[in-house]
């Protein structure tokens, strides 16, 4: 299994080499770069040469992007709307798609393979509306991704139209075969369980945000923190034909040093992968 670290972990800091090479010394062989303009502005050129140019020199991997889920620099507490691909209005969704495609740009660059694709915002209905928009959502994202060689994969969030059944039924409609999943661990553990999520999404398994919780919020606990059962889980995920990565994406409102993000990040790849 590919070891990856969010950039998640680093959300409040502009994202800088420095942030990278922690990364790299925390035993990740790869990373995924959240796209969150206050952290990685990918509408600036400099922030994205500045990045390209630190990865071209270096053996760490960006291995994936995680889509916008605001468009401004205060994750929406200053009333920006959120991406929402599902939204009810069609502009909404225009503007979404329009945001993701911009994040989506850096990987002339950047030269990320995967790009981690929420459907919807928590909390949303599962409908056949609901569906016709992420079919169209995924078809169109998709055309514009494969030039730039990026494979989306959509994350199971709190939410109806992205739980694993639903996904592949969406998937299946769409005869939507490029299309992978991101498995939120977390996500897995709230809803529907992780062994669950596991056995119904399979193969299209490319990337798992490995993180912890107590099955009751979204916590983005170090693993070992919650309660989901680790050795089930990693012998599950370990015997998927294709391995997918490891990717930790731990909350940044844990007060972490870089010594203890270095330490803890290279004792949880050691155990799970």
């Amino acid at each position: 299994m590919l070891r990856s670290l969010s950039t998640h972990l680093f959300l409040k800091e502009r994202l800088h080499p420095g942030l990278l090479e922690l990364a790299g010394r925390s035993g990740a062989h790869a990373v995924e770069i959240f796209a969150a303009r206050q952290h990685f502005d990918y509408t600036s050129r400099e922030h994205v040469q500045e990045l390209a140019s630190w990865f071209a020199s270096n053996p760490l991997q960006c291995w994936s992007m995680h889509a916008p889920l605001y468009p401004d620099r205060e994750m929406g507490r200053a009333g920006a709307p959120a991406v929402n691909l599902l939204h009810p209005e069609k502009s909404r969704r225009i503007d979404a798609m329009d945001e993701v495609k911009r994040a989506l740009e850096t990987a002339e660059h950047l030269h990320f393979k995967n790009l981690v694709l929420h459907l919807g915002e928590r909390n949303d209905t599962w409908s056949p509306r609901a569906q016709e928009h992420a079919l169209t959502a995924l078809e169109h994202l998709d055309a514009f991704a494969q030039p730039l060689g990026v494979r989306l994969l959509a994350e199971n969030i709190l939410n109806e139209p992205t739980t694993p059944e639903h996904l592949i039924e969406t998937f299946n409609l769409g005869h939507l075969t490029r299309i992978g999943v991101c498995l939120d661990l977390g996500h897995a553990h709230i809803t529907v369980g992780v062994n669950e999520a596991i056995q119904t999404l399979g193969s299209r398994i490319v990337s798992v945000h490995t993180h912890d919780n107590h099955a009751v919020r979204d916590e983005h606990l170090w693993p070992g923190d919650g309660n989901i059962d680790w050795p089930a889980t990693t012998e599950a995920l370990k015997a998927l034909a294709t391995p997918p990565a490891c990717v930790l994406e731990i909350h940044y409102t844990l007060q972490e040093t870089p010594a203890s993000i270095a330490e803890k990040a290279q004792a949880t790849f050691d155990r799970l992968t």
